[in-house]
């Protein structure tokens, strides 16, 4: 009887297998105990046998598909099977229709189409095709699911909207005996009068002066200005940017995948302005300027540009999947403690890299190497995200069913100093309620959402072994 190819190419794969199974420690059964095809191998671990299903069976001998062509599903990405007739011709079933989720088509959902066919993004975006779905990568200050919007409200600096009391700096210059004081409050854009600007001491070697927003805002630039003092032009040539959550913790500003501190190129006189853009935005409440070249004094006025955040979400609730599933988040993002291996074999190892939701095949999550609450996988976001949720998943090891009941979860926007999700009515460390099975997605919600760019999930209570599947769930805002 004539195979489908994608049959013949999986009895092939899955061929080589054995043969690198049965070199390693592997033997053939005498009698095959395995159906539909699949092979039989003993002296791999704990059990009298394996069996190595063909593409489309299941269960411990692969059998399942002998309930019907659509268990298992032979969809793939999502796509949903539906009998169009009971028949059965051989082993082989060709009796149903995959219904394709949207981005995919193929007789089995295999064929994930182009979504920047079309060029969705607008304003020098630049598109990347996912996995049923596209990403736009932005240029500042643009943003929106196809960089459709601006973000380039004036903040409140030179309109009065930003107080005196969110304005502070590290020292205040005070001229004439004392009687001038160029206070951080003065330091807004146009401000007109002798006194205009704040301008740092004189014994300050290290000068900044800070905005605090009030709530997090997505910054897109800031333009600034000098000011001149008893008729000497003073301002600020060159200076760096740093941000903050919570006022405590700091990061300077690099830019788009840099290593070193950017340093902005500020003024040239005392009263023309001068515009720079944070390409990619900075997602901050705290907003830190700090002089690194004066002329004669640090003298400034400036005024902040960006917008509110969630004003240009792309869904409601900021609850989109942020690429685990799709691969926008790539291998290299992921990260984890150690990884298992199922008999020591290098071919069964559970790398972080798996830990996405719905993978499918024979190793298709994170396992650790050691069962205990010191393990965790860890997610480089690239930069500063809103996380609302996650999404976990177990997994089988050969027909073991494995999976995390129960899990932590940590952030941190510079990958060294980590804070635990807390529960808000003991102020304890939060534990997530996890998985019951090794196939069902479990949905969590963090309460209240939180910003960073690296995330950690450390397991702590688990069935079998430790084993993790994942989306996690939030928004750029």
């Amino acid at each position: 009887m004539k195979r489908p190819g994608n049959v013949i190419t999986t009895y092939l794969g899955a061929f080589t297998l054995l043969l690198c199974l049965y070199s390693i420690r592997g033997d053939y059964c005498e009698v095959n105990h395995c159906f539909n095809g699949a092979t039989c191998v003993t002296g791999l671990g704990d059990d009298p046998f394996i069996c190595i299903c063909a593409d489309g069976f299941g269960g411990d001998t692969c059998n399942l598909t002998e309930i019907g062509p659509c268990s298992p599903n032979p969809c793939r990405n999502d796509g949903s099977c539906e009998v169009i007739a009971p028949t059965r011709r051989g082993d082989v079933f060709n009796e149903y229709v995959c219904k394709c989720q949207p981005g995919f088509e193929g007789v089995h959902c295999q064929i994930n189409v182009n979504d920047c066919a079309n060029q969705p993004c607008k304003n020098g975006g630049t598109c990347r095709d996912l996995d049923g779905d596209y990403a736009c990568q932005c240029l500042s200050p643009y943003v929106g699911k196809q960089c459709q919007l601006r973000c380039i409200s004036l903040l409140g600096m030179e309109g009065g909207a930003i107080v005196e009391s969110q304005i502070s700096a590290s020292s205040v210059h005070y001229g004439i005996l004392g009687l001038q004081r160029w206070g951080p409050e003065l330091a807004r854009l146009n401000n007109q009068g002798i006194v205009n600007a704040w301008t740092s001491a004189s014994h300050d070697r290290n000068p900044w002066i800070e905005i605090n927003m009030q709530k997090k805002m997505r910054l897109t630039g800031i333009i600034t200005q000098g000011a001149s003092r008893m008729g000497t032009a003073e301002y600020i040539k060159a200076f760096k940017v740093a941000s903050s959550f919570d006022g405590n913790s700091y990061v300077t500003y690099k830019g788009d995948n840099q290593r070193r501190d950017k340093v902005f190129v500020g003024n040239t006189d005392n009263d023309s302005t001068k515009t720079n853009l944070f390409d990619p935005p900075i997602v901050a409440q705290y907003i830190r300027i700090i002089p690194v070249v004066c002329r004669r004094a640090c003298t400034l006025r400036m005024e902040l540009v960006g917008c509110e955040l969630n004003v240009y979400s792309n869904t409601a609730g900021c609850s989109e999947p942020l690429g685990m599933k799709s691969r926008l988040v790539s291998d290299g993002q992921l990260s984890a403690s150690s990884t298992f291996r199922t008999w020591g074999i290098d071919t069964f190892t559970w790398h972080p890299q798996f830990a996405r939701l719905d993978k499918a095949g024979k190793t298709n999550a994170w396992s650790p190497a050691h069962n205990n609450r010191s393990e965790w996988i860890q997610v480089d976001l690239e930069k500063t995200k809103r996380l609302t949720g996650i999404i976990t998943q177990g997994a089988k090891d050969f027909g073991v069913v494995q999976f995390v009941s129960v899990f932590k979860v940590a952030y941190s926007n510079d990958g060294e100093l980590w804070s635990t999700v807390k529960d808000e009515n003991t102020d304890n460390d939060k534990l997530f309620q996890g998985n019951i099975d090794n196939n069902t997605h479990k949905k969590n919600l963090f309460e209240p959402p939180f910003y960073a760019r690296y995330i950690r999930v450390i397991p702590w209570e688990w069935h079998e072994r430790i084993t993790l599947r994942m989306e996690l769930l939030g928004c750029d805002d």
